[in-house]
């Protein structure tokens, strides 16, 4: 069963076609820095590797694209979209309405749709993902994987916030969390890992998943017990263009003192703030490449993006009791040596300690990069989203 998965971030698209459930994925790739002039394209099969920089303004044309390459007759690997059995889409935010995987109507697209306004980067690309997919691949059956399911077990201690109740039971309002794929996947790896091969306890581990987007959880008994993200994914760490955590008078001086509406200073804190705001520039590997030439405001802004992880380290230790490993994912987090050592740094007392060798080194495999004798764990796990959205898709319809 051939399953197309579709990964539409808020400035990238990841996709994989894979065979199920053999899991064998036949091409993979994907494309970033969506709606510059220097978009990335990668396309890789078993016999064919294409790297491309150009100009994808917008989600539409990069889906058509990667379309283009799948059913092209010298590098693609499909003769006809009828050979695509189900598309998977990840999609941000499901609200209180979807809790686990579904197949898509015009029903959960317009609930997908109604969610918009709490994820406003996200929610309109995995729809434009589903929109786009229906036409290319019109055989197949179109699914939704939503981000916000792998945190429902999340206590109500913890996803409740201390408003007026009947803002939870009447209108919702409470913490969902997101990237739960990612999470999920990353966090089976690592109990894999540490109780078959590292011989080390794995009941308490914190994810770190560092993107463009940005968000940590509390894992407990494999568990999500705690996420930084909340009603909308803006809140918690210091994102590529999101501020994370910012305190709530600052919103109402922006609307009443400084005369901003209400969609303006939901503008400047989704796409005008985090790196972007303290640096111009919101892709890591600029910031960092400034920084290393002595740009004061890049060296702030990472000192800034790593000290609010380290916080939250700490109170996920606290709420965990304890702490077996922390594991370090997504783009950011698996390639930046700069960012996990930044993290890790005079953090002993929690028992994390780098080997720095380990750390300067690319892998795509599992590794620690922890210290020898380190009490906790260090891991570098590269996630794999699509492919935990392909196993959710596979079991839903079978």
């Amino acid at each position: 069963m051939k399953v197309v998965i579709i990964n539409s971030g808020s400035s990238s698209i990841k996709y994989q076609l894979i065979e199920m459930p053999e899991q064998k994925v036949i091409c993979s790739g994907m494309i970033d820095r969506i709606g510059l002039d220097t978009s990335n394209l990668t396309y890789t099969t078993d016999a064919h590797k294409i790297v491309e920089s150009l100009p994808i303004a917008n989600h539409k044309i990069g889906l058509q694209k990667i379309a283009q390459l799948l059913m092209d007759g010298k590098v693609g690997v499909i003769q006809s979209t009828s050979e695509i059995k189900a598309v998977g889409h990840r999609v941000v935010h499901g609200g209180s309405a979807f809790s686990n995987t579904v197949e898509i109507t015009e029903e959960v697209k317009e609930q997908i749709r109604q969610l918009i306004e709490l994820a406003p980067l996200h929610n309109p690309a995995n729809l434009e993902g589903i929109l786009v997919a229906e036409q290319i691949f019109d055989a197949a059956k179109q699914v939704a994987v939503f981000d916000t399911a792998f945190h429902q077990t999340m206590p109500v201690e913890a996803y409740k916030y201390a408003i007026p109740n009947f803002l939870l039971t009447e209108n919702k309002i409470r913490a969902y969390g997101f990237h739960g794929t990612s999470h999920k996947y990353v966090s089976e790896k690592a109990i894999e890992y540490l109780t078959q091969k590292a011989n080390h306890k794995a009941d308490k581990i914190i994810t770190i998943h560092l993107g463009n987007g940005c968000s940590m959880t509390a894992i407990k008994d494999g568990k999500s017990i705690d996420h930084t993200l909340g009603f909308g994914p803006m809140n918690g760490l210091v994102m590529g263009t999101r501020s994370g955590d910012v305190d709530a008078s600052v919103i109402f001086y922006l609307i009443k003192s400084l005369g901003y509406s209400a969609d303006e200073v939901n503008t400047l804190l989704q796409k005008q703030s985090g790196m972007l705001g303290l640096t111009g520039y919101s892709d890591l590997r600029d910031i960092e490449s400034n920084a290393e030439a002595g740009n004061k405001e890049c060296q702030l802004a990472l000192a800034m993006n790593t000290y609010r992880i380290k916080k939250f380290i700490g109170a996920y230790t606290a709420v965990l009791n304890g702490l077996d490993a922390i594991v370090f994912t997504a783009g950011i987090g698996e390639n930046s040596d700069v960012i996990r050592r930044l993290v890790c740094d005079e953090m002993d007392y929690f028992g994390i300690e780098l080997d720095h060798e380990k750390n300067n080194t690319r892998s795509k495999e599992i590794r620690e990069i922890n210290a020898l004798n380190a009490k906790t764990k260090v891991l570098v796990i590269p996630t794999n989203e699509e492919v935990e959205i392909a196993n959710q898709v596979y079991t839903l319809l079978n």
